[in-house]
Formats: C-alpha cells, sequence, structure tokens
C-alpha cells in the first residue's frame, strides 16, 4: 500500500465546463485514471447520445424541479415550505419526512442552484431531525412526522453522508454564512460525530459510529444490533474522496474508506447480472436481515449503479466501473427494455414486476460509466419517461430528477481543488492505494 495523504483545503474552485463546448463532436469520455473533479468536463449524454439540444435538457430539467417542488400538493409536490425559511421533503405513501428525501432534496437543490429551497430544507433538517444531546447527538433522526416529531431517534447512515456532502458542496458554491448556515463548519460537526461518536463521554455503549473502522466501511445503522454489516447503496467513494480533500481531520482515515468502498462495490455485485443485494456482510455476500427479503436486489440497491457510475464520472479510477455498468445493462436489456421488473434475485429472477421510474433513472445514470452501444436506449427512454406523480411519486421522483441532473451532466462537484498538500508540504492528487 502506497502512503495515504492527509489533505488540506486550498482556495480555487473546479472550473466547470459545458461538455457539449467541450467536444461538439459528442465523443468525450472519461479518460482512465481521470475525470471530471480534474478536467472539469461533466458529460452531457442527452446531448451526446441523442442530440437534445442545452435549451432541450434545461428545459427538461427545470420542468421536473418545478413539478416536484411547486407543483400540486396533493398529485406532484414533494416538497412542503413551512413558516417563513423552513421546508421539508415529505415521503408521500408513508406520510412522514426521512434523512434520505432531505439529504437528496438538498443535494439536488445545491446542483440547481437554489438556495433559498437548500437553505429551508437545512433549517427543518436542523431543528427537527438532529440530536443536540445524549448517545446520538449530531445524528440525524431517520424519520420524522410532518409536524417535525421525532418517530424513530435512530439515524440511517445515508442521510448523514448525503446531508455532509451537500453543505461542503453548498460551502463552496455559495460561500458560509452566519450560525447554522456556516455550511463547513457543520459539515465538519456531523463528520467527526460519524467517525468518532461512540468516543463522547455520554455514550451508552449501544451508539455506534457510522463507519466500522477495522472495515473502514459505512455500517447500515450506527447501533449495536445494526452495525455489523452494510448496505451497498450507502457505499458512496466519491463522496469519500471528497470528503479526504477538504475535511478538517481524519483525511487518512476517508481516503481508506474510499478504497475500501471501492473494493467492496466490486466483490458486492453478481458477476453475471451486475446485480447487488439491498444488504451485505462487510466482505461483500448477501444479508437477508430480519427475513426481508434483502439479500435480493431490492428497492435500496436500485441506487448501486449510480453510485459506481458517478463515482467513475468524477474520478475515472477504475475500468472496472465499464464493465459492471455494461454487465447491467446488457441483465437489464435481456429483461425488456422498457418493461423490465424492479426486484431481482441476484441471479436475476423477477420478484417484482412493476416497471418503476426510479429504476429507469438509475439505469441511465450507470450509462455515465458504460460503453455499451445499448446505453443510448436506456437515456433515451429516462428522456420520455413523466415525472412521477401520484402516491409513489416520493422515491421515484427524487430519483428521477437526481438521474436527470446525473445525466445531464448537472450533477456537479464543488470543492477546492488546486493544491491541497501533505502536512509535510508534499502535493498529492488523489486517494491512492
Amino acid at each position: 500500500m502506497r502512503t495515504f495523504t492527509v489533505l488540506i483545503v486550498l482556495a480555487a474552485l473546479v472550473p466547470l465546463r459545458d461538455v457539449s463546448a467541450q467536444s461538439p463532436d459528442n465523443s468525450y469520455r472519461v479518460p482512465s485514471g481521470a475525470g471530471a473533479v480534474s478536467t472539469g468536463i461533466y458529460q452531457n449524454l442527452f446531448i451526446e447520445l441523442l442530440g437534445k439540444s442545452a435549451n432541450q435538457v434545461k428545459a427538461r430539467i427545470d420542468s421536473a424541479f418545478a413539478q416536484l417542488f411547486y407543483g400540486d400538493e396533493r398529485t406532484q409536490r414533494v416538497y412542503y415550505p413551512v413558516g417563513e425559511d423552513m421546508a421539508y421533503i415529505e415521503d408521500i405513501l408513508h406520510n412522514d419526512v426521512r434523512t434520505e428525501g432531505m439529504s437528496y432534496g438538498m443535494m439536488i437543490a445545491i446542483q440547481m442552484d437554489k438556495q433559498r429551497e437548500f437553505n429551508r430544507l437545512w433549517k427543518w433538517a436542523k431543528t427537527h431531525m438532529q440530536q443536540t444531546a445524549g448517545p446520538e447527538k449530531h445524528y440525524f433522526a431517520w424519520h420524522c412526522s410532518v409536524d417535525g416529531s421525532k418517530l424513530d431517534s435512530n439515524p440511517a447512515s445515508d442521510g448523514e453522508e448525503w446531508i455532509v456532502t451537500a453543505l461542503l458542496f453548498a460551502s463552496t458554491r455559495w460561500g458560509d454564512g452566519e450560525g447554522i448556515y456556516r455550511y463547513s463548519h457543520e459539515a465538519q460537526a456531523i463528520l467527526d460525530a460519524m467517525l468518532h461518536e461512540e468516543e463522547e463521554p455520554e455514550n451508552n455503549g449501544r451508539v455506534t459510529a457510522m463507519f466500522n473502522k477495522k472495515e473502514q466501511q459505512v455500517v447500515f445503522v450506527p447501533v449495536a444490533e445494526a452495525a455489523g454489516f452494510t448496505d451497498p447503496s450507502y457505499h458512496l467513494p466519491h463522496y469519500y474522496e471528497i470528503w479526504a480533500r477538504v475535511a478538517q481531520r481524519d483525511n487518512k482515515f476517508w481516503c481508506k474508506a474510499t478504497i475500501a468502498s471501492r473494493a467492496f462495490l466490486k466483490k458486492v455485485v453478481h458477476n453475471v447480472t451486475g446485480l447487488a443485494p439491498d444488504y451485505a456482510h462487510f466482505d461483500g455476500t448477501p444479508l437477508d436481515w430480519y427475513n426481508g427479503g434483502h439479500a435480493d436486489f431490492r428497492f435500496d440497491a436500485w441506487r448501486v449503479a449510480m453510485n459506481i457510475a458517478v463515482d467513475y464520472a468524477w474520478f475515472g479510477k477504475d475500468e472496472w466501473a465499464v464493465e459492471e455498468c455494461d454487465r447491467l445493462l446488457a441483465f437489464f436489456r435481456s429483461q425488456g427494455l422498457g418493461r423490465y421488473g424492479n426486484q431481482f434475485t441476484l441471479d436475476g429472477k423477477v420478484l417484482g414486476e412493476d416497471h418503476s421510474t426510479g429504476l429507469v433513472a438509475m439505469n441511465a445514470a450507470a450509462c455515465l460509466a458504460a460503453k455499451s452501444s445499448m446505453k443510448a436506449d436506456f437515456v433515451e427512454e429516462l428522456w420520455n419517461a413523466k415525472v412521477p406523480g401520484g402516491p409513489a411519486r416520493y422515491y421515484d421522483g427524487l430519483l428521477y430528477l437526481m438521474g436527470m441532473l446525473q445525466v445531464s451532466g448537472n450533477f456537479r462537484a464543488y470543492l477546492p481543488v488546486a493544491g491541497w498538500h501533505d502536512q509535510d508540504g508534499s502535493q498529492s492528487k488523489d486517494c491512492q492505494e
């Protein structure tokens, strides 16, 4: 293993370039060993593969945002303002508010330069979801009632991962404000808890860190009975590498987590179908916790392809991502484009026959890494999909909008990049094995 570097923030921003201007022949691909974080070039597959114009793409994304954030409150929207300065994202089917949805809403807002909506969501999460005392201090209750009362004080690790990264991006894109809008300070406090919560004096031994320090992997839930395994869709190596670059401390660990997560993803997916399970042991073997069918490819697992592809698009670290995304698309193509189901055993037996827009979006995101000629068909299916409405619009809708941002090159890493250094002054480019 090479020595891991401790990376320190300096003050230059990523140059964000429009891929349509950079590659008029539509031939751009992520170079091996490079990605958008270093090149500044983010692929717009709607332009490259479908020949859409930049204006068409922008109009489609703006329309989706308008519907999901400001459409009819009974049939379209998932974003609900509260008072003068707060808002929540509602899981319509379950009539509750989840850190998953709040963090996705925050990330969508930062990507679309919607600071007002971002601040409203962040204040609601900070006010109603974040624990202020006790063994779970700084963690967020994973779901609450729409009135803000906590339904379960336990955190779900993915919520914190997305919230931290959204706050770091906000600090770079908009600058830190005052109080709770000092985004980088808030992000660091959460990062500290995620890695060191169990060391706090008030900890009762039941609450753990969100990362298993031996395995260097994110845990499913940081409480004793659920911290011994992981959720593959919670593995976000592209976020961990960003933390390694911009966090104020523990950079060496976040580098290790980046590398461990990339290695885990290689082990957890099926070698023929490319499907991942909902839950898994740290060694990548599937886990059916409480007999819930989670050793199979179900709703959480939809997101694994997105995470692999965005990591590759941003950092271009391993051509395995290309192989995996090609393998996954080939499986879904074999199930019938436009009609494939949404739940499967890992070897490909159908468990759920609904054709879900959220999964369509995640498969289109996989095309950021895929080389297969069939990827244009998956991108076109997302382009033709309607913005989800009705009772199931929460999960499908948020994944749809994130997929649109990712496939269009509008899901970007906002972070300082020029000259991060080790403490001894030597320069380092990224997290290396």
